[in-house]
């Protein structure tokens, strides 16, 4: 295919392949989802979203005025965390409700890509009212272009996978606070 992406589990990544990937998944995302390959490993999508990372921990800095540095900790870490996470509970979901099976990296690749891409306007003061559904409308294209779900499967599980991390976090939330109150 003339304008599909390169991605094989042989490749390295290049800044050349996140700028093309980036490009082809602004401009048109079910294209890029549906050239993803079959047999896509982690290196590439991992790249992608550690570049993306990066720049969201820089741009976010500028917003940030006291403990900067644990602070472009925490954000980075989070940026290449959070996605591993997402994808890991949908992937359990898929796994446990769903006939269709499809690879944990196929799918982290869905996730990382669309995570990577709306990372770039996430960093500013209340866009994530706009990166945030972007980014889960993007997930759940990439699950029916790239993983071959129907729309409804993708949205009960981008649904569940929300839900299940926003109640992960919010049980977490005593001991976030109790450890806070030790330290500050």
């Amino acid at each position: 295919m003339a304008g599909s992406i390169a991605m094989t589990n042989n490749d390295r990544f290049t800044f050349g392949f996140y700028f093309q990937s980036l490009t082809r998944i602004l401009g048109s995302p079910k294209q890029f989802f549906s050239e993803l390959p079959e047999e896509t490993g982690f290196g590439k999508p991992f790249g992608f979203l550690v570049i993306s990372s990066l720049f969201f921990t820089g741009a976010s800095l500028t917003c940030i005025y006291e403990s900067r540095i644990l602070m472009a900790g925490i954000l980075f870490i989070n940026a290449i965390a959070m996605p591993f996470v997402t994808a890991g509970t949908a992937f359990l979901i898929m796994t446990m409700t769903m006939i269709k099976r499809v690879s944990f990296t196929r799918l982290f690749a869905v996730f990382a890509f669309a995570s990577g891409v709306t990372m770039l306007a996430s960093w500013i003061p209340l866009f994530i009212w706009i990166t945030e559904p972007w980014k889960w409308l993007l997930i759940a294209m990439g699950m029916v272009k790239a993983c071959g779900l129907r729309w409804v499967q993708a949205i009960l599980i981008v649904g569940c996978s929300i839900f299940i991390v926003l109640l992960f976090f919010w049980s977490l939330a005593p001991v976030i606070f109790y450890v806070k109150g030790l330290l500050g």
